[in-house]
């Protein structure tokens, strides 16, 4: 059987990093305590750094489920208004969650740089159950669209 993974190159490099800078929003894949697997939707923002981060609450399941499992998968990209979505292309992340509390160093700094782009946020940025999640990126699967698969490292991300 022919692999379906191409060899990564720029050009998915670009459009990987591209759906990332791009997304306000992302699906979240954890699991649970009891072992089931769980998908909610997070906002989504780059940190200064530029890797993935999502300001989270504590009373939520999915928060519950990455601090007691730090394990976890972010999909980017949306289907376009036409046209079948399985053609548009979307990012799957490989990730693990570490969390900026309130307080913590690098808190007011981040809440700053992610009030730019989730402005909406301000209502509850500082409610004491919020913090933010980082998430780490150790790689990346590319669907550029149909027959464009590729394997992104955590480098090829430019999460290095």
């Amino acid at each position: 059987m022919t692999n379906p993974i191409r060899p990564t190159d720029n050009e998915a490099r670009a459009l990987a990093q591209s759906l990332m800078v791009n997304a306000r929003f992302a699906a979240l894949g954890v699991v649970t305590d009891n072992g089931a697997p769980l998908v909610t939707r997070i906002a989504f923002g780059l940190c200064p750094q530029g890797r993935p981060v999502s300001l989270v609450s504590s009373l939520s399941m999915h928060t519950r489920a990455l601090q007691a499992n730090p394990a976890c998968s972010l999909l980017v990209g949306e289907p376009g208004d036409k046209g079948d979505p399985l053609t548009h292309p979307r990012l799957s992340l490989i990730c693990r969650a570490s969390f900026v509390r309130h307080g913590e160093d690098g808190y007011s700094e981040l809440a700053a740089h992610y009030l730019r782009d989730h402005p909406k946020s301000k209502l509850y940025i500082d409610f004491s159950d919020f913090a933010f999640a980082q998430l780490n990126v150790t790689e990346g699967h590319l669907n550029g669209g149909f027959g464009k698969a590729f394997h992104l490292t955590a480098q090829d991300l430019g999460q290095s």
